[in-house]
This record gives structure tokens, sequence and C-alpha cells, in this order.
């Protein structure tokens, strides 16, 4: 089969499916999610369709705008995720038989092309438009077509032969998969720091009535605990 991809196809390792009945519109837009990536990424993104949108760039009149995609014009294209994934697992399979490793590749090439156009009548409804020859006018069939689409990946080990923008795509997209950092859960740290903060703020007040009662000269000390205990008989002696 003949590939549409022009550069060098020495390092470069190929799968594709055709006369497959899904939207090519929906398929390119799957390539486009995920080409220049590697091949472990892609997979994620392929899997996480039914969460996540992917962005339509092209073919996008009248489609919603997602909020999860900072407000562009995206879609859930569920179907033509498990096709292009089934290619790409070809094409890893292909790399895994030639010697490559599969967690080195990235996608090279990735496209999705409309191949043939099955010509149908309506299966209902009407199977004519237009006026008869009363009508001074045409009559001409409705036409349901059915049409069909191909899927091409491509998966090397090295940049090559590649463009200046294609090297620059694949850089950005392996340095933001690098800054992704894991989640840690920093709340529970975060509070034990803050009752810590506060046993201190308690334990200052406790300490500078030590320090007071310290610095108090030992006769004053005795007249106040004398002038208590006279209170305490007054007490008694009156509740007597």
């Amino acid at each position: 089969m003949g590939y549409s991809f022009n550069r060098n196809r020495k390092e470069i390792i190929f799968a594709y499916a055709k006369d497959i009945n899904a939207s090519y519109k929906d398929l390119g837009a799957v390539c486009d999610a995920i080409r220049y990536k590697k091949i472990n990424d892609a997979i994620k993104v392929l899997d996480s369709i039914k969460e996540m949108p992917i962005i339509f760039r092209r073919h996008n009149k009248g489609m919603g705008s997602r909020h999860e995609l900072g407000g562009k014009k995206g879609r859930y294209p569920i179907k033509c995720a498990g096709i292009v994934k089934k290619v790409l697992v070809n094409a890893s399979a292909n790399a895994v038989n030639k010697g490559f490793e599969p967690d080195a590749m990235f996608i090279v090439h990735a496209c999705a092309n409309k191949t043939t156009i099955a010509e149908r009548s309506p299966s209902k409804g009407k199977l004519f438009v237009g006026k008869g020859a009363g009508g001074y006018g045409f009559v001409t069939p409705r036409v349901s077509n059915l049409e069909f689409a191909k899927v091409e990946i491509g998966v090397s080990a090295s940049d090559k032969d590649l463009s200046e923008k294609m090297k620059k795509r694949i850089s950005r997209n392996l340095k933001e998969v690098k800054i992704q950092k894991p989640k840690i859960a920093v709340k529970p740290e975060k509070t034990v720091a803050i009752k810590e903060v506060k046993e201190v703020k308690e334990e200052k007040p406790a300490a500078v009535k030590e320090i007071k009662e310290e610095t108090i000269p030992k006769e004053i000390k005795k007249e106040k605990t004398a002038v208590k205990e006279e209170k305490q008989v007054e007490q008694k002696t009156g509740s007597k």
C-alpha cells in the first residue's frame, strides 16, 4: 500500500486500516490529538476520550465549545478513538517484530482520509427531489451515499529525516510530559504544620506565667498564700 508520508521511510514503521465505516473528519481529529507523541502517551489520550474531549481544529462549524479545552471547540469521538487505537497497537507490534522498543518510539505520521463512496438511495421517504414536467422543473433522485475512510500511522525512534517543524513539535510534547509532576497530598502536611503552630502559641502564655512566678520574691508569695488561707477560713466560719 502507498502511504501518504512523503519523507524518508527507512526508519519508520507503518500500520493502516482501510474501508472503515466511520467519519473521516472525526478520525482526522483523533489523529491530530496523538501526532508527535510517544506511544504510551497516545494510548492514554485515546483511553481518556470518554471523559476528556478532543480539539476539532477543522470541520467544527456549529460545534459547541468545551470548558475543559479552554473554550475551544471539541467533541467525544469514542468510536473513532477505538479504531485509531487498534491501528496504533498494530504499529507498535510491527515495531517489536523488527527489534525496536515501543516505549522509546513516538508517532511521526498519523492521518485519516476518505477512500471510496458507495452510492445509495434513501431507505425511506422521498426518492426524488424537484418538480415534474408540469412544474417546468427537473426531477433528481435523492442520494444517501456511504463514505469509507482509511487511517495511517507511522512510528519511529529517531527524528533524523524529519523537518524542523516536526522536531520542534516532538520536543515540545516530550517536555510537556516531563513537566507534569505527580499529584502529592499536601493538605495533611499543611494541617499538621498549622496544628504545631497553634500548640506553640498555646504554650507561650503558660511559659510566661512560670517566668513571672519565678521572678516574684518569696516574701510576697508567703503573704499571698496567708491572705488566701484567711479568706478560706472566713468563708468556712461564715458558712457555719
